[in-house]
C-alpha cells in the first residue's frame, strides 16, 4: 500500500495544475453545498422562529360581508358575529371544538397610573382561553379567569411594555395596583411578557366587563376556540365548510358564500408553512447536488486523462505480469485520495463560512419600534450533514474513477504498447 501512495504522489506532483483544478472543483462543490444549506437553514430558522406563539390547533373567526344576494337580501351586507354564533360553535360542533371564547377590541385608549400615562392602547375583552391560544407568558399575577367573567370584575392584565410606561422604575410592582382606563378604576391582576415578534400594546379585561362598559349588546367580535380530531388538511377544510354553512344560515346568507366570515385556521397555516420550508430545503439540496456533480465530473475527467497518458505504462505493467486488479486499484485509490483530500478542505472552508455568516448576519433583526423579528437565524449546518456531504462526494468520486479504471484494467498489452 505504501508503494501505491508513493506512486500516486509522484503522479500528482508531475501534474500539479491538472490535479489542482480537479481538486478545486471538488472543494468548491462541497463548499457551495454547505454554504447553501447553511443559508437555507438560516432562512428556515428565521421563518419558523417568527411564527406567532399561538396554539396550533385553534381557529379565530372574523365577521365579513356577503358577496352574493340571498333570501331576498342583497350582497355587501355586513356580518357581525353574536351570542347565537358563539352558542352554535360551542354546542353545534362539540365533537371537535374544545374551549370557546370571544374577543372585542377598543383601540386608542389611555391608561393612567399616578402621574404616568400611556396612550394608543388597545383594550381587549377576552375569555380565559386567550392565554392558552395565544401562549402569553405571565411574569407576575394571573390572567383573566372565569370568576372575573361571571362577576364582570374590573380586572386588567397588562403587557410588560405598558407596565414600563406606567411604572418605569419597577414595572412588575404595578401588579395588584389600581390604574385608570376609560375613566374607570381597574385592578392589575397580571403582567405578561412582551413578545417582540408581535405588537405588544394590548391590555386585557373580562369579555363581559368590556360589553358592559362599551355597550356592545350581544356582539361577540371574533370567536376563538381550540379544537381536536382534525388531523389533516382535508379534515380541516371539511370542518370549515360545514362551520361556515351553519353560521351563514343563521345570518340569512348563502351557505357557500365564503366572504361572510373569515377563518384563521392556525393548524392549516402551520401545515402550509412546514410545506414551504420543506420545499426551500429540497431546492437547496438539489442546487447543491448539481454543484457537487461538477466536482464529480472533474474527477472523472482527470482519471480519463490519466488513463490515456499512462496507457503505455499500463501495457508494460500487464506485459511483465501485473494483474488487472492492481491497475484498477491504483486508479481507484488515486481517485479516492484526491476526492477525500480536497473534499475535506471544502468541508472545513464551508463550515468556516457558515460560522462567519452566523457571527455577522446570523442575528439580523427587523425592528420598527413596535415589534422586532429575526429574519436570518443560525445559518449553520450540523457536522453530521457536512460529513455526509463529504462522504457522498468521496463515494461519487470513487464511482467516477471506476469507469476509467476498468478501461485501463481491460487494455491489452500489445494495444497499449502501440499507443502514442
Amino acid at each position: 500500500m505504501h508503494d501505491i501512495f508513493k506512486e500516486i504522489w509522484t503522479t500528482i506532483t508531475h501534474n500539479r495544475l491538472r490535479t489542482a483544478l480537479t481538486g478545486f472543483s471538488v472543494a468548491w462543490g462541497i463548499f457551495i453545498l454547505i454554504v447553501l444549506l447553511g443559508a437555507g437553514n438560516g432562512l428556515i430558522h428565521g421563518i419558523m422562529g417568527n411564527r406567532m406563539k399561538v396554539l396550533t390547533n385553534s381557529m379565530t373567526i372574523f365577521g365579513g360581508e356577503t358577496s352574493k344576494p340571498h333570501d331576498g337580501l342583497g350582497k355587501g351586507r355586513s356580518i357581525e358575529l353574536n351570542d347565537k354564533d358563539l352558542d352554535l360553535t360551542r354546542e353545534g360542533f362539540a365533537a371537535n371544538v374544545d374551549d370557546v371564547g370571544a374577543e372585542l377590541d377598543k383601540g386608542g385608549q389611555t391608561l393612567v397610573y399616578a402621574d404616568n400615562y400611556t396612550t394608543g392602547i388597545n383594550v381587549s375583552g377576552v375569555y380565559p382561553n386567550d392565554i392558552d391560544i395565544n401562549k402569553r407568558d405571565l411574569l407576575v399575577g394571573r390572567f383573566i379567569n372565569p370568576i372575573d367573567l361571571n362577576e364582570r370584575r374590573k380586572s386588567i392584565v397588562l403587557s410588560l411594555n405598558i407596565a414600563k410606561e406606567l411604572m418605569p422604575e419597577a414595572p412588575l410592582n404595578l401588579n395588584d395596583r389600581l390604574i385608570k382606563a376609560s375613566d374607570m378604576a381597574f385592578k392589575v391582576v397580571g403582567i405578561y411578557d412582551s413578545d417582540q415578534s408581535r405588537v405588544s400594546n394590548d391590555a386585557f379585561i373580562p369579555f363581559t366587563t368590556f360589553r358592559s362598559i362599551y355597550n356592545s349588546g350581544d356582539k361577540t367580535g371574533n370567536i376563538v376556540f381550540s379544537f381536536h380530531g382534525l388531523k389533516t388538511e382535508a379534515e380541516n377544510e371539511a370542518f370549515e365548510k360545514a362551520y361556515r354553512a351553519r353560521i351563514n344560515r343563521q345570518h340569512r346568507a348563502a351557505t357557500d358564500d365564503e366572504r361572510t366570515i373569515w377563518i384563521w385556521n392556525r393548524f392549516t397555516q402551520d401545515l402550509q408553512l412546514n410545506t414551504a420550508t420543506g420545499l426551500i430545503s429540497t431546492a437547496l439540496w438539489i442546487v447543491g447536488l448539481f454543484t457537487l456533480l461538477s466536482g464529480i465530473v472533474g474527477v472523472s475527467n482527470i482519471m480519463l486523462i490519466t488513463v490515456r497518458e499512462r496507457t503505455r505504462e499500463f501495457g508494460i505493467r500487464k506485459a511483465i505480469g501485473a494483474s488487472p486488479w492492481s491497475i484498477l486499484r491504483l486508479i481507484i485509490v488515486e481517485s479516492i485520495v484526491i476526492t477525500t483530500f480536497f473534499g475535506y478542505i471544502g468541508m472545513v472552508l464551508g463550515i468556516a463560512a457558515t460560522q462567519y455568516m452566523n457571527a455577522t448576519i446570523g442575528q439580523t433583526k427587523v425592528d420598527n419600534g413596535l415589534f422586532s423579528a429575526q429574519i436570518f437565524v443560525d445559518p449553520t449546518v450540523s457536522i453530521a450533514t457536512c460529513v455526509q456531504a463529504t462522504v457522498l462526494m468521496i463515494v461519487a468520486g470513487t464511482i467516477a474513477g471506476l469507469i476509467p479504471a476498468r478501461k485501463a484494467a481491460k487494455i491489452r498489452p500489445i494495444e497499449a504498447l502501440r499507443a502514442e
